[in-house]
């Protein structure tokens, strides 16, 4: 038995590749439908809280234009990866950058010095609005549009790229509206 899977998987190379790729693609759609299995959609709750630099910052002040809400952890490998992607878009766009279960303030700011990143973070070391928004694993971004609502919701390993291109989106289409 086992030899006549071999002996198929060699004699049609391509379609196990295609195979194999089609069972990794399930699987992480899986895993990514199980993490946003509670986050929220429709209208964002407002954030009002104070920024890693003692800002004020609420949501509702970003009203009109795209905004990123992106949630991340100090302790998240994935995150390490996703935030410089984040950091960059940052310069480009309204981002508010979530620190959830990271530590207290102390802590994500040398996190943040260490990694070089200057995005406006809130700590949300109790996970907060993490819960408030629905987010069960990090690193999770939402893609709010002018009127605020949710458009987009990306979980794990998101390219720059792809964040950027909905933003993008997001803005050419408030400016034509």
């Amino acid at each position: 038995m086992i030899t006549d899977i071999k002996d198929w998987m060699i004699k049609h190379r391509w379609l196990a590749i295609i195979l194999q790729l089609s069972i990794i693609i399930i699987i992480i759609t899986g895993v990514r439908a199980w993490q946003l299995r509670d986050a929220i959609s429709g209208k964002a709750p407002d954030i009002q809280a104070v920024l890693l630099d003692g800002q004020n910052i609420k949501l509702a002040d970003y009203s009109g234009q795209p905004v990123l809400l992106y949630f991340w952890a100090s302790w998240c490998p994935v995150c390490k990866i996703t935030s410089k992607s984040v950091n960059s878009i940052a310069q480009d766009y309204k981002v508010i950058a979530l620190a959830s279960w990271s530590g207290k303030a102390e802590v994500v700011q040398q996190y943040m010095d260490e990694a070089g990143l200057t995005m406006p973070v809130i700590v949300d070391n109790q996970g907060e609005w993490a819960e408030r928004y629905g987010i069960k694993g990090v690193p999770a971004s939402f893609i709010i549009d002018a009127a605020g609502d949710i458009q987009f919701i990306e979980s794990g390993y998101t390219t720059e790229y792809g964040l950027r291109l909905r933003l993008w989106w997001l803005t050419k289409n408030t400016k034509q509206g």
